[in-house]
């Protein structure tokens, strides 16, 4: 009995499905939480080749919910120690790690032969960059978010409305796992359904998981879903998500982030405002202005403000490490 037996008895997936699985390329941006539970769920199940984008090292505070990773990966590329792990896992599934910082620029790059695209990062400026970019490019984007003990996963793009359809702006609080906490089991179950729903893209089952949202509720014990396949795209989009790459010469680029939290612009001729300058800041009417913070959050709602009052494009930068 092959690795796969208990998969390919199965009529929706077959030696035909797994034959799609095998030749698949799937990218996952991102190897925290809901990476560690898609990325050995992906690899177990064969598909052909995993590239991995994250730019993270394993500290210990990550191994109650990534649980991947082990006390002797603290330190460790968080792409090299999942490499190792998904190849001892399943030595027929090609690994690409990069550690990277993904943005829009590296996104396109890596845009190139993806089947699927997983946002696993669990961050809004990555999940609005990667809806922009595969909506046009056609291709699929399986994206979630987990906080405290409740999340939810959706399938979006690949011919399905983009993450903008759904959520058109960001909710009045976003907080991050960080600050507001997480469980570990919530994490893991909205990564298992992420990586569910990419083995259900692949071969092509019906009824698709895009155009579909899932939501989990585990303090309440409810679960909940909805279709948005006919959902209208935004007629006023929200702020562009850029890259450095991405910033011309004529940009007004206003740095949010004080001196101590950045002491250096992302460009020389970039102006540093506080929040009470930002929202009071009257730039020429036909100019780009392109707000900037660590996040993406501070940016997207200065530049949400600023719409309000600015004939010309808005954009923002997140500039993390």
């Amino acid at each position: 009995m092959n690795r796969y037996a208990r998969q390919t008895c199965l009529p929706e997936v077959g030696e035909e499905g797994q034959a799609r699985l095998a030749a698949a390329r799937v990218l996952l941006v991102g190897a925290g939480g809901l990476g560690s539970a898609a990325l050995p769920l992906l690899a177990g199940a064969g598909v052909g080749q995993l590239r991995i984008v994250d730019p993270d090292v394993v500290e210990e505070s990550n191994l109650h919910r990534q649980t991947l990773y082990r006390m002797s990966d603290i330190g460790r590329s968080k792409v090299e120690a999942a490499a190792e792990a998904l190849s001892a896992l399943n030595p027929d599934c090609r690994i690409d790690p990069l550690q990277a910082r993904l943005d829009p620029a590296l996104a396109r790059a890596e845009l190139s032969g993806a089947d699927v695209v997983i946002d696993v990062a669990d961050s809004f400026a990555v999940t609005y960059a990667l809806s922009d970019l595969f909506l046009a490019g056609g291709v699929p984007l399986i994206s979630a978010s987990v906080l405290g003990r409740s999340g939810y996963a959706g399938g979006f793009c690949g011919g399905a409305p983009s993450y903008r359809s759904v959520f058109p702006d960001l909710p009045a609080l976003v907080q991050s796992c960080a600050v507001a906490g997480v469980m570990g089991p919530a994490v893991a179950m909205l990564g298992s359904l992420q990586a569910q729903m990419a083995l259900s893209v692949l071969p092509g089952h019906a009824p698709s998981p895009l155009g579909q949202v899932i939501s989990v509720g585990l303090a309440t014990w409810r679960s909940a879903g909805f279709r948005f396949d006919t959902a209208p795209e935004p007629e006023v989009a929200g702020p562009a998500v850029l890259s450095r790459s991405d910033l011309d010469p004529a940009d007004l680029v206003v740095e949010l982030r004080p001196v101590e939290e950045s002491p250096g612009l992302p460009v020389p001729h970039a102006l540093r405002l506080g929040s009470a300058e930002a929202a009071k800041f009257d730039p020429p009417p036909a100019a780009r202005v392109v707000f900037v913070c660590a996040t993406g959050l501070r940016a997207w709602r200065a530049a949400q403000a600023l719409a309000l009052r600015h004939t010309g494009p808005v954009a923002i930068l997140a500039d993390g490490p």
